[in-house]
């Protein structure tokens, strides 16, 4: 299996753990205060990820120089998870949902204006192909809700993190300089765990942790490791080998896979029109696996 092949199974993993962030974030956003969430779930994911970079001999100190960098990405990916638990307070899931699927889009601009990657006729087709999809499955087949459609404080709040995410994309590969992706991932969670610590600290401080419910708690372990650890991981190494514009693309898998992990929780089953959406996001992912076999140009993949 080629290093591509590897990056497109890499960010089918990540679509599925994401959309278990979703479905558990919704329940417990207006528990705990965002800053304090992600600040531990940061710190904990930098433990993780330090104990098997560590263990696995994959840590050099050269992989630290300049390392502004890790706090450039840092930042950004802080600033994604905390807009999205701020967002997550007032948006109701489906909106904020549909406000995610305009992450590849972001990453295709951001991912020209940064790396000066082109988007292809084709993956542009699959990017609008998977757009529509998610967009059916978001809004339940129901013309009527997505034309009701409204965007209110939660979705803005959560557009901006968007961006930071989007951001972060390209970015990746523009500062990496030959380290593997889990000593990226490490440096990364490090800073982001430390711009937390000091923006966040009169959240912290204020949060009894001792009274926080059960749930949160897993919620907070699962972000954390699940939701964090492992898919920065699996972002920083496809980010590596795929455009901006087609890593974001899985996020059009989400909205999918947010109906099996809300199913698993004892909601109800999707009808059949629902599985047209799901059938469109799978078209574009497969445009996408046919145009990344193809020989290409420097800058695409």
């Amino acid at each position: 299996m080629s290093p591509v092949q590897r990056a497109h199974g890499a960010m089918l993993l990540f679509s599925i753990l994401v959309a278990g962030s979703f479905s558990l974030g919704v329940l417990i956003a207006n528990d705990i205060a965002p800053m304090a969430l992600n600040a531990v779930r940061f710190v904990i994911a930098a433990v993780v990820i330090g104990a098997v970079a560590g263990l696995s001999g994959k840590l050099r100190r050269s992989h630290f120089q300049a390392p502004w960098r890790y706090l450039v990405m840092g930042a950004l990916f802080a600033s994604y998870f905390v807009l999205m638990f701020y967002g997550l307070q007032t948006a109701a899931p489906v909106s904020a949902a549909a406000v995610f699927t305009l992450s590849p889009v972001l990453s295709g601009v951001f991912g020209y204006l940064l790396l000066r990657q082109v988007t292809t006729r084709r993956m542009a087709l699959a990017l609008g192909i998977g757009a529509a999809g998610a967009l059916w499955v978001i809004f339940r087949a129901d013309l009527a809700a997505f034309r009701a459609f409204d965007i209110g404080q939660g979705e803005m709040i959560y557009f901006v993190g968007c961006i930071a995410h989007a951001i972060y994309t390209p970015m990746v590969r523009r500062m990496n300089r030959g380290e593997p992706a889990i000593a990226s991932t490490f440096g990364t969670l490090i800073a982001g765990a430390l711009v937390l610590l000091v923006v966040g600290w009169g959240d912290i401080r204020a949060t009894q942790w001792n009274a926080l419910p059960l749930l949160v708690w897993v919620g907070i372990f699962y972000v954390a490791i699940f939701a964090s650890a492992m898919t920065f991981v699996l972002l920083q190494f496809a980010s590596l080998h795929l455009p901006a514009a087609k890593v974001m693309a899985y996020t059009y898998l989400t909205p999918s896979w947010v109906i099996v992990w809300q199913v698993a929780l004892g909601n109800p089953a999707p009808t059949g029109l629902i599985l047209v959406g799901i059938l469109l996001t799978v078209v574009a992912l497969v445009l996408l696996l046919e145009d990344a076999a193809k020989p290409v140009r420097s800058g695409q993949a």
